[in-house]
Order: structure tokens, then sequence, then C-alpha cells
């Protein structure tokens, strides 16, 4: 036994696990009245690659995603807590559907709100 925790990343299938999640939470993305639009005229394949490196990289993966890379990528958008929420739940209906088990969906919707504040740039309007 080498002693090395496996990952989420190696654990639930490693790129092309983690692809097809990405893959299914944007189809349900898509569905969403919330934020469905934001991906209007968006090439999705290419949203799917750079989603699949930064999920992956959340999951222990090869991948890292700066924070100010994420930053860069939502500045041009109005994503505030609203949008935020719906996309941290139809991430954890998406990697439950996938098998995740609770603990290991709990810890990959936290490692994408831990970067909450690297997302969004305003507040709803009451």
């Amino acid at each position: 036994m080498s002693g090395k925790t496996q990952t989420l990343y190696e654990k639930y299938g490693g790129f092309p696990g983690v692809r097809q999640v990405v893959t299914d939470f944007y189809e349900r993305a898509l569905d969403s009245d919330i934020v469905g639009h934001f991906f209007e005229d968006v090439n999705m394949a290419r949203l799917v690659d750079h989603q699949t490196k930064m999920i992956a990289g959340l999951l222990g993966g090869p991948v890292e995603i700066s924070d100010a890379r994420l930053a860069t990528a939502h500045a041009h958008l109005e994503v505030d807590h609203y949008h935020f929420d719906e996309i941290a739940i139809l991430l954890n209906e998406t990697l439950a559907d996938a098998g995740f088990d609770k603990q290991d969906r709990l810890a990959a919707v936290a490692a994408v709100e831990a970067r909450r504040s690297v997302i969004i740039k305003r507040s709803r309007a009451a």
C-alpha cells in the first residue's frame, strides 16, 4: 500500500469522469430559467473544456485554475448570489446523479463555494 490518499478526481474517474459530470451539469444549466441565459451565444464545447479543467483541479486533479483567471473569466457577467446558489444546487444534483456520495458532494460544492467571492461582482437589487 502506498499510503497515498486517493483524490476525488481519481475516485470518480479522472478526466473522463469529470468531463461527463461537467457535460451533464451544463445540460441542466442550459435548462435553468435562473442561469440558462448566461450560456446563450457561448461556445459550449470550449466552455465544457475549461470547466472540466477547473472542476478536475478542485477535485484534486492535475490542473490548477487561479482565482485571478476565474475572476477574469466572470468579470463581464452579472453573476449574483442568486445565480451562484442555482449553480451550486445544479452541481450538487449532477454529482449525486453521477454517483458521488454525500460527503464527496459536499467537499466538491464547498470547493466551488470557496470561489464565490471571486466570481460574484454584484449583489441582487432588492
